[in-house]
């Protein structure tokens, strides 16, 4: 029995990453946010100057540097942004951020999960990592997946209603031509 209950955990701890992954995907792409406007208002922000390449010798000091340089930047471009723009922003980061958040504790527990069960079947550590690995990508490509079929659907519905109003034009064309008198 106990051998049922750690697949069931291993199983379910799994599930619960790909759920928020999935959730995360389909909520961020329905997340209003004007991709065009924000890459029109970047694209008129000036980057500050990139640091040294030196400085990486020294790897806090550089990455000090670098946070400070971005840090510059963010600021930059939301003082750019109109309020509309900067809501949509934060809105979107700020979603992106707490599905992050529930993914990382669900990756934390299906790593402790998985590593229960490698331990109780006795498989060496490297299998734990594979394992790790194949299914956390699994859990990605699932939902990557997911939205392709959603983009395909939604195309060909979008074809379909295109299709159907063309139809339905030539119809009433040729129903007007049919009732029209004749001289």
């Amino acid at each position: 029995m106990d051998y049922v209950i750690a697949v069931i955990a291993f199983v379910g701890a799994w599930l619960i990453v790909a759920g928020p992954v999935y959730q995360a995907a389909i909520e961020l792409q329905e997340q209003e946010f004007d991709r065009e406007a924000m890459e029109a208002t970047t694209s008129t922000v000036v980057a500050p100057p990139a640091i040294s390449s030196w400085w990486w010798l020294l790897p806090p000091v550089a990455w000090i540097k670098q946070h400070n340089r971005s840090e510059i930047y963010r600021r930059a471009v939301f003082a750019a942004l109109g309020a509309d723009q900067l809501k949509q922003t934060v809105t979107f980061f700020n979603k992106a951020n707490g599905w992050m958040i529930v993914g990382a504790g669900a990756f934390l527990l299906a790593i402790n999960e998985t590593w229960l069960l490698v331990r109780l079947l006795e498989w060496p550590v490297w299998v734990l990592w594979v394992t790790v690995v194949v299914l956390g990508i699994a859990c990605l490509l699932n939902a990557a997946a997911a939205m392709v079929r959603n983009e395909k659907i939604l195309k060909t519905e979008e074809e379909l209603a295109a299709l159907r109003a063309k139809r339905a034009r030539s119809r009433t064309g040729r129903n007007r031509k049919a009732v029209t008198p004749a001289d």
